[in-house]
């Protein structure tokens, strides 16, 4: 069963241990990489099976400062991944259904949920989508590795979408 938390100092050791194949570091780069941008309005996150450590993603609180297509009261998911030695036993897509209840509780003042996903990086579009996130038809082109596709999922919260 998948359980996701904040991110604190008794993860770093396992979170530091976290990688992906070659193949897919251009599309998430480097843990340590990853860990230098997290910050009060980044917030790093751990997906846990059995109270083992097997991902990884931050939450960009002020996704829509930094991206016109976003809305106000809007989050961005970034970095999200399952290491290598855990791929391929559904832990990716178990967390993705688990992320907008989790959301709700963590982040109650926003609504929305987005992700720019590389286009070369079918996989995981298509685990997104599965998940619940929905394509906006629409690429940004500030990617170090492509164009990429702009999902969004709504998510309930206290702040209703419809009033953004």
């Amino acid at each position: 069963m998948i359980h996701i938390e904040k991110m604190t100092t008794r993860h770093l050791a396992d979170v530091l241990l976290l990688s992906v194949a070659d193949e897919q570091q251009r599309f998430v780069g480097s843990i340590e990489e990853i860990l230098k941008s997290a910050n009060a309005q980044i917030r790093p996150h751990v997906i846990l099976v059995e109270g083992i450590v097997v991902g990884f993603f931050s939450i960009d609180t002020i996704y829509a400062k930094h991206f016109d297509f976003a809305k106000k009261h809007s989050l961005g998911l970034r970095s999200f991944f399952i290491s290598k030695e855990f791929q391929g036993r559904g832990f990716a897509k178990q967390a993705i259904l688990a992320l907008p209840h989790y959301l709700k509780e963590a982040f109650p003042n926003h609504s929305i949920i987005y992700l720019t996903v590389n286009c070369q990086n079918p996989v995981a579009k298509e685990l997104y989508l599965k998940g619940g996130f929905e394509d906006t038809n629409n690429l940004y082109h500030g990617g170090p590795a492509g164009p990429q596709r702009i999902m969004m999922k709504v998510i309930e919260s206290s702040i209703g979408a419809e009033n953004e």
